[in-house]
């Protein structure tokens, strides 16, 4: 199976520590030398952060995984470490396909030599594009297709990465905002009974949310919660 360009190039850094590996590598026909190699490979170190965030799948997990913490009361449980271990190996899953082709089509052939570099870039958007065109929402493109003044595209595939990167994030914050809203739901209903309890039998002195998060926590077990709203998340990508 193959891996993600940002893996097979960590061998390849690795060789350039030595000079004559350097000068074969610069040798080779349209590849490119190792220097340069070490120089895209600390750049894309750099932003991979930025980019795991924005423009994968991340960004909805986290954001609906915060939104059921909040909505369950149990503060820092669990840590935020678990949500974004979470979060980040339910991307790993979605994404591999997608970086898989991106890795055959463009990655690969720039390697061999067989292409440049700048048409192995192009080769290589057009699976993120396609993944990225399932989620943008038309209203959030057509948004920044006029913020930046750029001429309307015959077609879909013919948009810049620069207007469809942040359409899709906005996309996704939507959409995460709505699941988020509707996880609320049934533990505010929770809350609302419990509180009205409280006050009728006038027991003022006793918060209302010490009753409710044990209600709340027992509610999410007895409807194996996890599962649902994980397999939701998952489902929604595929």
């Amino acid at each position: 199976m193959k891996t993600v360009p940002l893996l097979v190039a960590l061998p390849l850094a690795a060789r350039a520590a030595s000079p004559l590996a350097g000068i074969s590598l610069a040798k080779g026909s349209g590849a490119l030398s190792a220097p340069m190699q070490i120089v895209l490979l600390l750049t894309a170190l750099t932003v991979l952060p930025a980019v795991v965030m924005s423009i994968t799948p991340f960004l909805r997990m986290i954001v609906v995984l915060h939104f059921l913490r909040q909505a369950l009361g149990t503060q820092t449980t669990p840590s935020n470490q678990v949500l974004i271990g979470l979060a980040l190996f339910l991307t790993i899953l979605i994404m591999q396909p997608v970086a898989a082709e991106m890795y055959t089509q463009g990655w690969e052939p720039v390697e061999k030599g067989q292409i440049p570099a700048s048409q192995g870039f192009e080769r290589a958007a057009v699976p993120l594009k396609t993944f990225l065109l399932r989620f943008a929402r038309e209203k959030d493109i057509a948004l920044l297709v006029e913020a930046t003044h750029a001429p309307a595209p015959r077609r879909p595939a013919d948009l810049d990465l620069k207007i469809l990167l942040p359409a899709y994030i906005l996309s996704e914050l939507k959409t995460s905002f709505q699941i988020g809203a509707v996880l609320y739901l049934p533990f505010l209903v929770i809350d609302l009974v419990v509180a009205s309890v409280t006050l009728s039998i006038g027991m003022i002195q006793l918060p209302p949310v010490m009753l409710s998060a044990p209600l709340k926590i027992l509610l999410f077990v007895l409807v194996d919660g996890w599962n649902l709203v994980v397999g939701s998340l998952v489902r929604g990508f595929y």
